[in-house]
């Protein structure tokens, strides 16, 4: 019986078999075990380290987000920065406290074996409420930006109606009517135009499945549903050539749905319609062009 007793405290907080109770917890391990738990603290150590290095150094060597060219892309990367920096922080602090405690509770250290808690209500109420509270703070911080983004639609007919379909962009432009749906309406694929510090309202819609319209440098990214017109609106701010491509797997063939956005002088686009609409006349054939087949 008192045999039984000896081996039954030995494995719930007793001293380990062989040991008095003076001696140290740790001297009954293997010495090995001391080394494999701080190879371990190190490790989980690294996990912050090189975490925060990369976001560093990743703008130098232009791995970070592509280049702003539009009016509110300003707001949109400040929301991005602060809540990469409120989770930063937030992963920073778990990180180094993990390695504190591996670290610290090392059992190859300690001179005591482990002791239990049921745990604290009053700490689980904290860190729930405290992730709570921040959560409501991002969703009232972000609201004017969204709607600049999402709801204060400019006043204006729509510039270009985009339809997404496997594996392109359809885009049809307005004829000098300025007005979509009639004769004169100009027709391009995956060329997006668009003049600069101008507003440009798109029309997007989706001809088969659910495609997601994504302008990297105009920080612009909405689905197409079938069946629904979408407004998406933006003003350029800087000329030059963009990616166009579908955010959204839409099919085999997903990875090649790409396009160009071109932002140009007004003079520029102006152009490029003229020129657009002499091709498409060029290649129309009017109603008295067209043969009419002998009667039997």
């Amino acid at each position: 019986m008192d045999h039984d007793n000896r081996d039954r405290n030995a494995g719930f907080g007793g001293s380990p078999p062989g040991k008095t109770p003076g001696d140290s917890w740790a001297d009954g391990l293997p010495k090995g075990r001391r080394w494999s738990g701080i190879a371990w603290s190190l490790l989980f150590l690294l996990v912050p380290v090189l975490g925060t290095a990369t976001f560093v150094i990743a703008p130098y060597y232009d791995h970070w987000l592509p280049k702003d060219v539009s009016v509110h892309g300003k707001s949109i990367d400040g929301l991005f920065y602060f809540i990469l920096v409120l989770t930063g922080v937030v992963f920073l602090a778990t990180e180094l406290i993990l390695f504190w405690f591996m670290w610290k509770y090392d059992a190859a250290a300690s001179s005591k074996p482990a002791t239990y808690i049921q745990g604290s209500h009053t700490l689980e109420v904290v860190w729930t409420i405290i992730p709570a509270a921040t959560m409501l703070f991002l969703a009232i911080y972000q609201m004017n930006t969204w709607a600049d983004v999402k709801m204060r639609r400019p006043r204006m007919a729509p510039s270009v109606e985009v339809v997404a379909r496997q594996f392109e962009w359809r885009l049809r432009y307005p004829g000098r009517d300025e007005t979509l749906g009639t004769e004169d309406d100009l027709f391009i694929v995956n060329d997006l135009h668009v003049p600069i510090d101008e507003d440009f309202l798109v029309q997007l819609k989706s001809m088969d499945v659910l495609h997601s319209f994504f302008l990297p440098n105009l920080r612009i990214k909405q689905d197409a549903v079938p069946g629904m017109k979408i407004p998406v609106w933006f003003k350029a701010t800087e000329t030059g050539t963009y990616d166009i491509v579908c955010a959204e797997v839409c099919g085999w063939g997903h990875y090649k749905m790409k396009g160009r956005v071109t932002v140009e002088s007004r003079a520029d686009f102006d152009r490029w319609l003229a020129r657009i609409e002499a091709e498409q006349k060029a290649t129309q054939r009017g109603p008295e062009e067209i043969p009419v087949a002998a009667a039997d």
